[in-house]
């Protein structure tokens, strides 16, 4: 009974065929037939003209969208609690040949207007300091919080008002799209953002994330970029059918609410244990070390997440009976 990661989910059975309806030959690399409808499928989602792009992990497509973003001298403002930050072991200063991350706080891994402003007075308009040239959030959180359209439309206009570039961290965005319930436009370029890294592979996917260019003047150059980072992979047709499938009938969307239904039901176990809001697919719990034993004695895999607390992550494919024993255990404490 897992619920460490929703990295390790299942694929969805309709990603799978859909990888097996692309095995035959095609053109390479990004010219075939599948890769040819990104652009209009996501337009079409977003409801204005995109660039589309697969990669295949999300740290590609974070790091990718941020060194079109922001030249090497610059900074990128994120929280420090950020995945950027703390899991893709310096690929942003890789991919982007030397930008620095400039790390704020706020509650629940958020980055806030008033956050970014005071990093941004920090730094003195001169050749001595790194200036910012982008910003980055994730939504949903490294802590499982939702932005509002309201909250991103706020980083928008401070972005614009700096000349910043802005990114959205989206491994989760499915997830944060369910909870809100809002078109996936107000979250994004009607906010002001710039790039979304999209993710699938934590909602039903295989092996194929989405780089959503709202600027589209970026394509170019994000497309030498996406081959010199080897990411062109020579069958990549197999990633967009992925993709395809997964946009067909809002699956990844009905995926993204199933998780976050699972979610709920251990939130609602004992509510007075809840570190945060659960407004996705994650749950952080306050237990003693003793209480997590005797979860993980009765067959419950999660992760530890320092300072008297655990992390539970449920997955679109979470079977009920599990999520039901789990919920159990913990009102049992």
């Amino acid at each position: 009974m897992r619920f460490f990661s929703d990295n390790a989910a299942a694929a969805h059975p309709a990603v799978l065929d859909a990888i097996a309806a692309s095995n035959r030959l095609d053109t390479a690399y990004d010219g075939d037939e599948w890769s040819a409808r990104l652009d209009s499928a996501f337009s079409d989602l977003f409801e204005t003209r995109v660039r589309a792009l697969w990669v295949t992990t999300g740290t590609a497509a974070n790091c990718l969208a941020l060194a079109a973003l922001c030249p090497p001298h610059g900074g990128i403002i994120c929280h420090r609690d950020a995945h950027i930050e703390n899991d893709e072991a310096g690929a942003p200063g890789f991919y982007t040949h030397g930008a620095k991350l400039i790390l704020v706080d706020g509650p629940g891994a958020k980055v806030t207007p008033g956050s970014a402003s005071a990093a941004i007075a920090r730094i003195r308009k001169d050749v001595h300091q790194v200036q910012p040239r982008a910003l980055s959030i994730t939504n949903a959180t490294e802590y499982g919080l939702a932005f509002s359209a309201d909250e991103v439309a706020a980083l928008g206009e401070l972005a614009r008002s700096h000349a910043l570039g802005f990114h959205v961290d989206g491994a989760r965005f499915a997830n944060a799209v369910a909870t809100l319930g809002c078109a996936p436009a107000d979250l994004t370029w009607r906010s002001g953002v710039d790039a979304l890294s999209f993710g699938f592979v934590k909602n039903g996917g295989l092996n194929a994330e989405a780089l959503i260019l709202f600027k589209t003047e970026l394509a170019d150059e994000v497309l030498v970029r996406r081959k010199r980072a080897g990411h062109l992979l020579s069958k990549g047709r197999m990633l967009a059918a992925q993709i395809l499938a997964m946009l067909e009938g809002d699956l990844w969307l009905a995926n993204a609410r199933s998780a976050n239904a699972a979610a709920q039901s251990l939130a609602q176990a004992d509510p007075g244990r809840l570190v945060y809001p659960v407004e996705a697919n994650e749950v952080f719990l306050k237990v003693t070390a003793d209480e997590a034993a005797d979860l993980r004695s009765q067959g419950f895999d999660f992760y530890d997440w320092g300072h008297g607390q655990i992390r539970l992550v449920t997955s679109w494919d979470q079977h009920g009976e599990a999520v039901a024993k789990l919920a159990a255990a913990i009102a049992a404490l």
